[in-house]
């Protein structure tokens, strides 16, 4: 039963509507024969075998004495009642044969056309499906239009289209809210960095007042720094507009020109092993991520530590894993470190320490090109972060 019940499910709507038309037909057709073949027999019954045998006892006999029988007319009536019995038996069995294979070939084609029905029945779903599979957050412009009757497939392409309306006007708002957001958020901290970089050059500055400046000026940093992660977070989580062929080892050497690697515990080593590996996506992004990866494998080390860098390209796409030594991380705090201003201990990251959104940035990117971003605490101390992508055939 369960087995039946697995391979029903895994029949199409198409299929499934076919054999219900075919299963149907032979339950009607069945019945259908069953009341014809006890109609019949009985038909033959009260009709043939009564008038054979009224004849044989001299109902209607030429020469035969009214209200009387012929000699030995019983033993012939009886020996001309089972013949014909048997005769139509034979004809009723004939019948009953013909009939069955009738109804095998009728409900062969009853089941064809059943198919062909269903399968006309279900095209303008097909174009609903067609259109949802098709459309992303670039493409929401477009509408089924289903044209036809006002039936339920209608109403509901209609329902869809009016959800897509809906969808279309919030991205559209939330790329203009990202836009004005970009501009009205680096304006104000552009005109303070600059008013304190003036007061720091000024002569006639008091040392105390230079003090304060240089502290306005790094929580200003900082604050520039958390509003650019936040607007790359959510530009990375748009889709994209445009992908092309990206050599992820080109990426991988500038990034690592922006990178300082003498960060205040020492100068880390990094060891690349960098295989040729084309992705397929927005370079600019792309960037960004490594970057990112690079960042935190520095930043969060120990004195004297190193990193790894690893690029590779098999028939699944490409992977780039970012390896680095620093302090332990609880195998189940590593998935938290993926979460917007969270930091090793579940505390929320200090400024200081940055904004808390490179592994968060690093995800949306991976995830905005159809890929994955995971990470495993290594057991010595510090994590190895592997972004896998879709090669340029997959994208």
């Amino acid at each position: 039963m369960t087995r039946a019940l697995f391979f029903w499910g895994r029949l199409g709507l198409r299929m499934r509507l076919a054999l219900l038309y075919g299963g149907l037909f032979f339950v009607a057709g069945s019945v259908l024969l069953w009341f014809t073949h006890l109609l019949t027999a009985r038909a033959l019954n009260q009709r043939f075998v009564v008038a054979v045998a009224s004849k044989v006892t001299g109902g209607g006999a030429p020469g035969a004495v009214p209200g009387g029988t012929l000699p030995g007319a019983d033993m012939l009536a009886q020996r001309v009642r089972t013949d014909v019995e048997q005769g139509a038996a034979g004809v009723l069995s004939d019948v009953l044969g013909s009939s069955m294979i009738v109804m095998v070939l009728v409900g062969a084609v009853a089941v064809l056309l059943g198919y062909l029905v269903a399968d006309r029945a279900l095209r303008p779903l097909e174009r609903v499906t067609e259109t949802a599979q098709r459309l992303s957050e670039s493409t929401l412009h477009e509408r089924i239009a289903l044209s036809g009757p006002q039936d339920e497939v209608k109403r509901l392409a209609d329902t869809f289209d009016a959800m897509l309306d809906r969808l279309h006007r919030v991205f559209d708002a939330q790329r203009r809210f990202i836009a004005n957001a970009s501009h009205e958020l680096r304006t104000p901290l552009a005109v303070n960095r600059t008013v304190l970089e003036v007061s720091l050059e000024e002569p006639a500055a008091s040392e105390d007042l230079k003090a304060l400046a240089r502290a306005l000026l790094g929580a200003n940093a900082r604050h520039e720094r958390l509003i650019e992660g936040l607007l790359m977070l959510a530009q990375s989580e748009q889709e994209l507009t445009a992908r092309r062929p990206v050599d992820l080892g080109q990426v991988v050497r500038t990034a690592m020109e922006q990178i300082d690697l003498q960060p205040r515990r020492g100068k880390v080593v990094v060891h690349e092993d960098l295989r040729r590996a084309v992705a397929h996506g927005d370079p600019l992004l792309l960037e960004r991520c490594l970057v990112n990866l690079l960042e935190n494998a520095i930043k969060y080390n120990v004195r004297d530590g190193e990193v790894w860098v690893r690029l590779r390209e098999d028939e699944t796409g490409v992977s780039v894993t970012v390896e680095n030594t620093g302090p332990l991380v609880p195998p189940y705090e590593v998935d938290d470190l993926f979460e917007p201003f969270r930091r090793l201990g579940g505390d929320r990251v200090r400024s200081a320490r940055g904004a808390g959104l490179g592994l968060s940035i690093v995800r949306a990117i991976a995830v905005a090109h159809g890929g994955t971003a995971e990470a495993l605490a290594r057991p010595a101390g510090g994590l190895a972060v592997t972004v896998r992508l879709p090669g340029p055939g997959q994208g």
